[in-house]
């Protein structure tokens, strides 16, 4: 229900029509007209940017991403194409078959291998993993090598796959040397992995509220001072390129 509300206020604001109104439904449960936001947890208030961390370039993205996440996800890689040396991992919260979908499109878009990863799979540079539907996907370190484990423990933030599990093993694994990124989508998971992500000294970037279809995600870890940058959709590619070549965002 609550998707539903933020979904048709979100229309609200970018049409300015305002909802029809619906006899026998209580006022106070009538979508109203948006105050010219996108409507959001974390009303106006201003938000503070961490400073880009001295490190070596990223070894790893972690990407996460909800509501409106596919849309954004296909324009991010549109740019991005098979760019980026590095592994990239998303987690986009949906449920089975529709996550193996979402790998077989990004694939053809981008030319890059992207699929759903088996569990036990080596993590290698160039390749996009999608966490499949119902199961969390995480890193870890075996034998000398970094590799990929599926698990269904409990869903975290009412969601499986979930993103603070990938960002918290991400950290974990690699320190400083993660990028994170966080799309539009409902609800504030990503925020305790961002945490644990920037405190090993990586780094993270949210797309912005405009762009956003929900700014739940990107929004709890932009009022949490955590990002480096909080940038409109078409500006996180090139500032993905800009720290993975070690530059300046």
């Amino acid at each position: 229900i609550d998707k539903v509300r933020a979904l048709g206020a979100a229309r609200q604001l970018r049409t300015g029509r305002a909802p029809a109104a619906r006899p026998g439904v209580p006022a106070a449960v009538q979508a109203k007209p948006a105050a010219g936001r996108t409507p959001s947890l974390y009303g106006a208030q201003p938000i503070a940017l961490r400073e880009m961390p001295s490190q070596l370039p990223p070894a790893v993205i972690g990407i996460g991403s909800s509501t409106g996440g596919p849309q954004a996800l296909f324009e991010l890689f549109g740019y991005l194409k098979n760019s980026i040396p590095l592994p990239i991992l998303i987690t986009q919260h949906m449920p089975p078959t529709f996550t193996r979908i979402l790998a077989g499109l990004l694939q053809k878009l981008t030319g890059a291998s992207c699929q759903e990863p088996r569990d036990g799979e080596p993590v290698v540079g160039g390749n996009i993993y999608v966490a499949p539907g119902d199961w969390h996907m995480i890193v870890e370190t075996r034998r000398g090598e970094t590799v990929i484990r599926l698990h269904q423990d409990a869903p975290v933030n009412f969601c499986r796959p979930a993103v603070d599990p990938m960002f918290r093993s991400l950290a974990q694994v690699y320190g400083a040397r993660v990028l994170g990124v966080i799309l539009t989508g409902m609800g504030h998971d990503g925020l305790f992995g961002a945490e644990t992500l920037v405190g090993a000294g990586g780094v993270v970037l949210a797309q912005d509220e405009a762009t956003s279809v929900v700014w739940g995600m990107p929004g709890a870890v932009a009022a949490g001072g955590l990002c480096s940058a909080v940038l409109p959709l078409t500006q996180v590619g090139p500032a993905i390129e800009r720290v993975v070549e070690g530059g300046a965002l």
